[in-house]
């Protein structure tokens, strides 16, 4: 099945025709940069210029940068406080004229293309995928089954700030930190992670993830930890995944 896959995130859109039983892309994967600021409006205009690039007329799955529920976008994350409350399938549907939206969260539909069809597939027990951009994003698997909205990225620091501040690629490049030391600060997120939730596996994903072969020597934890087999492009293929499966029902 071919379906559209959407990834928005704080600092760019992107999207592809994605083959939904492999996760092969059909085609060139386009970004447009992320309105600032983030508006409801601004970015449902950027869905519409996406949908009309690539003259798209099926579903459309959608990662969404936060807490979405039933399509409700529950928090803002790094987006405009305008967001709290939007059904967010319905703002895009009416801006692109009758396109069918699935939208989730998009560390959770990251990681359901990775459990699905890359470094998680087959792994029983706990599964997280953390995505490390401009915030830090966490998709929960256990023996293949998502458990949606789990924000790890949101939990607190002892300095008093919420994790990702510290530990997201956005703070390595706001503090010009190498990477020995911003992986540092990686490891001590996946140890409390470890500590909260004895996981089976952690694969790391996000824009950063391709250059897991240059700092994962730094990252120390002990659990076994993987790179997303479909790097920067599991959220668009996750969101396609997931578009076509609830298409069907």
């Amino acid at each position: 099945m071919k379906v559209l896959g959407i990834d928005i995130g704080g600092s760019g859109i992107k999207a592809a025709i994605v083959n939904t039983k492999n996760g092969e892309l059909l085609s060139e994967r386009h970004r447009i940069d992320t309105p600032k600021p983030a508006e409801p409006k601004a970015i449902a205009e950027v869905i519409k210029e996406m949908v009309n690039f690539f003259d798209w007329k099926g579903p459309v799955g959608c990662c969404f940068p936060t807490i979405i529920v039933d399509n409700q976008c529950m928090h803002h994350g790094n987006l405009s406080e305008k967001w709290v409350g939007v059904k967010v399938d319905k703002l895009f549907k009416k801006e692109c004229d009758g396109n069918k939206f699935y939208i989730s969260n998009d560390a959770d539909l990251a990681g359901y293309a990775e459990v699905e069809l890359g470094a998680g597939k087959g792994v029983k027990g706990k599964v997280f995928v953390i995505t490390l951009g401009t915030g830090i994003g966490s998709g929960l698997f256990y023996n293949g089954k998502l458990i949606p909205n789990v924000e790890l990225g949101r939990i607190y620091h002892t300095n008093g700030e919420i994790i990702e501040k510290f530990a997201a690629d956005s703070a390595r490049k706001r503090e010009n930190l190498s990477l020995k030391e911003w992986t540092k600060r990686v490891g001590i997120f996946l140890n409390h992670v470890k500590i909260l939730h004895s996981p089976k596996l952690f694969i790391i994903g996000g824009g950063i993830s391709k250059k897991f072969d240059k700092f994962k020597e730094h990252l120390i934890v002990d659990v076994p930890v993987e790179v997303a087999k479909f790097g920067n492009n599991a959220g668009i293929i996750g969101a396609a995944i997931y578009a076509g499966k609830k298409s069907k029902k």
